[in-house]
């Protein structure tokens, strides 16, 4: 076991031998034995060992080897020392083992020595992407929990910070190709990581790219499968994955297969969906997915069949109105409660399917039918006028601070849904139907219109569509869904009018 005196001799003959320290093979060995020594020994064998391990490839195997025990040591200052000087390693062949060990080495829970691993991580990345690639995927794919957790963290954070001479279209291509072994098993929190690393980036920002991404999606949520609303994780499944396939549609990329799905096997089971997420409206939180991805539907080859299914949902929430008595009072029937929120998701998905085949409310349904959804529409829209009116009135005059409390908020929000179900109930009883005004769902970002302005500001909000508008915000505005809770689930949702009226 060297002592320091030894080590630093040694240290002297490679550094004077310049070209010729590769003969000094034994002086290299003194100084790799110097990791069996004390604290003093190994910190200056943390140094040394880095410093002349290129001139001795033939000692490459037992000089990586205590390096590594020198990043396992007890003493923190010597660990510290010795994952600094890792990427020095990181040569040919060896790059990808030096990869996997810092990988492992994620795995600290020393805040110091954890961002040391990163910016070895990252030293060598710039040095061989490829190769560090294997060495993180082979720990994702093998390693234990806590390092797989850290490495796919590692690459939905600093992926996005290399330069792309880096990540060229070759890397992309790596990381795509191991990335879709990893989804093979995957947790919700994992597959949501993933879609960041790979939505971000640049080969698949692509129209084909995002379409990648969209059946990567799809594949994942399993739409090929008969839907089981009573398996909690299976509608988590499909939200999750519904989720990361919203901000990927477009008028190019196609959500027609993911909102055929919905139609078919989630809107009959509505009612009967069951969730792991406590106090989550899980109805409403479907119902606003599909009326997002309902904006970028492309051919329908069952267009027909899922606007019917969206037709009987709706009238499930489009209530008729009570009978009256001979003396034209109700009939002892309590007033029905207008679920705005739900309606307003159907009724917008209605709509933008609607486009499609526009003749479906008068050559698809019977007279009959038509006649019981122009009543029930009727009877919605009264209630919504009186309940426009008293938003109005509410929110008058009020501005800044004032729009900030809970209960103004909701307000504000309430406003925002009623009058998108108005403009879209307008469009419905032109003859024939029409379907042509625009709205700007009630949870997305909209253009900011100061309350209690002139009339003819509020008709334009509440009425025909603003001049130019898209059917649906521009890709990079959309926002992954994130569904509202508290008192606008409850109170909003379940609007009762009659309890309106009473000033409730």
């Amino acid at each position: 076991m060297p002592t320091v005196e030894e080590l630093y001799r040694n240290y002297g003959i490679l550094a004077d031998a310049t070209e010729q320290v590769g003969q000094h093979k034994d002086a290299y060995q003194v100084i790799l034995d110097g990791v069996k020594g004390g604290t003093k020994e190994k910190r200056l064998a943390a140094q040394f060992i880095p410093k002349f391990f290129k001139h001795f490839p033939e000692l490459a195997d037992s000089a990586i080897n205590a390096q590594l025990d020198l990043c396992e040591d007890e003493d923190v200052s010597i660990r510290r020392q010795a994952i600094k000087e890792l990427p020095q390693f990181a040569t040919g062949e060896n790059l990808p083992r030096v990869a996997d060990i810092l990988t492992q080495l994620l795995q600290t829970d020393d805040s110091a020595e954890f961002n040391l691993v990163n910016n070895a991580l990252l030293s060598i990345f710039k040095m061989d992407a490829k190769g560090t690639l294997g060495g993180l995927f082979s720990q994702i794919l093998q390693g234990e929990d806590i390092v797989r957790e850290r490495a796919i963290k590692f690459l939905s954070t600093k992926l996005k910070t290399l330069p792309d001479e880096v990540l060229t279209k070759e890397v992309e291509e790596l990381i795509l190709t191991e990335s879709k072994k990893v989804l093979e098993d995957v947790t919700g929190e994992e597959f949501v990581l993933f879609m960041k690393i790979l939505s971000g980036l640049k080969s698949l920002q692509t129209v084909s790219g995002r379409q990648q991404l969209v059946e990567l999606v799809a594949e994942q949520a399993d739409l090929e499968q008969t839907f089981n609303p009573s398996d909690p994780d299976c509608v988590d499944r499909l939200l999750q994955c519904t989720r990361q396939a919203v901000p990927l549609f477009s008028k190019n990329v196609h959500s027609t297969r993911f909102v055929t799905y919905f139609c078919e096997q989630v809107l009959p089971n509505l009612s009967s969906l069951t969730t792991p997420v406590e106090g989550l409206d899980i109805q409403l939180e479907v119902l606003k997915l599909l009326a997002e991805m309902s904006s970028f539907c492309g051919d329908m080859e069952k267009l027909e069949t899922n606007l019917r299914k969206l037709f009987d949902k709706l009238l499930e929430y489009m209530p008729l109105p009570p009978e009256e008595a001979e003396n034209g009072e109700n009939a002892g029937n309590e007033e029905p409660k207008l679920q705005f929120s739900y309606v307003e998701c159907l009724l917008y998905s209605f709509h933008q399917l609607g486009r499609k085949l526009p003749d479906f409310l008068t050559a698809k349904l019977n007279a009959e039918k038509l006649k019981d959804f122009k009543i029930r529409l009727q009877y919605f829209a009264r209630g919504l006028q009186v309940y426009i009116r008293q938003l109005r009135l509410a929110l008058q005059g009020k501005t800044g601070e004032a729009l900030k409390t809970d209960e103004n908020k909701i307000k504000v929000v309430a406003l925002k849904i009623t009058n998108n179900i108005n403009v879209l109930i307008k469009d419905l009883f032109h003859i024939p139907p029409s379907y042509k005004s625009t709205v700007t769902l009630s949870w997305k970002p909209v253009q900011k219109v100061e309350i209690g302005q002139k009339r003819a500001t509020e008709d334009t909000s509440s009425g025909s569509p603003p001049k130019k508008s898209p059917a649906g915000p521009k890709r990079d505005a959309r926002q992954i869904y994130n569904p509202p809770s508290g008192k606008y689930s409850s109170n909003l949702g379940n609007f009762n009018y009659e309890r309106s009226l009473q000033g409730k």
